[in-house]
């Protein structure tokens, strides 16, 4: 079933667009791939970047929008990946990057691809875990930039992914969130102080 990738705010576009055209950014950049990157470079595939700030006492989630990715492509693959976010002026080109999560998108959005049911992507930051995960949002109708992650939705953990987690392998919200929680809650030592 093909992904139903949300459809990006048009200033949230245009910022990475100016940014691509603009010598001074990429150079400022830093990133090899992109600077040496043969022939146009093009933002495509869109990604809200959500943030999981805290799991809530009824075992929901308290997540908020940080901005949108776009995985920057020349050729026939992405070498880099560009974030725009929401400030009081509208939004604006945040930063280009690279490494790992790039090929690790790539991979996890074939991966859902070629799943019977239909998704719309997003990707979730784990802050507590220095994780990011592809969210595959069940409601293929819904706006990108709300919502939280529902029970049977899917996350995929991309690579590098934490110690004790499998990278690529896609998990229910109900079944990777506990694991989540437990792991991004610092244990108390008997006999230390509150």
């Amino acid at each position: 079933m093909p992904l139903h990738v949300p459809p990006a705010p048009a200033p949230a576009l245009r910022s990475v667009l100016t940014a691509l055209s603009s010598p001074t950014a990429v150079r400022e950049a830093r990133t090899p791939s992109l600077l040496g990157a043969q022939g146009p470079a093009s933002p495509e595939l869109p990604l809200p970047v959500h943030v999981l700030d805290r799991v809530t006492a009824d075992g929901g989630t308290a997540t908020r929008l940080a901005g949108w990715r776009f995985l920057i492509r020349t050729g026939d693959r992405a070498v880099a990946a560009a974030d725009s976010v929401l400030t009081a002026d509208g939004w604006t080109f945040s930063r280009f990057f690279e490494g790992p999560y790039i090929a690790s998108t790539e991979l996890a959005l074939r991966q859902a691809e070629a799943m019977a049911q239909p998704y719309q992507p997003r990707l979730l930051s784990v802050p507590g875990l220095y994780m990011l995960a592809l969210w595959l949002h069940g409601d293929t109708g819904a706006d990108g930039a709300t919502g939280h992650p529902a029970a049977t939705d899917l996350l995929v953990p991309l690579a590098p992914a934490p110690p004790g987690i499998a990278a690529h392998r896609a998990h229910r919200v109900t079944d990777l969130l506990p694991v989540l929680t437990h792991r991004a809650t610092p244990t108390r030592l008997l006999g230390s102080p509150a």
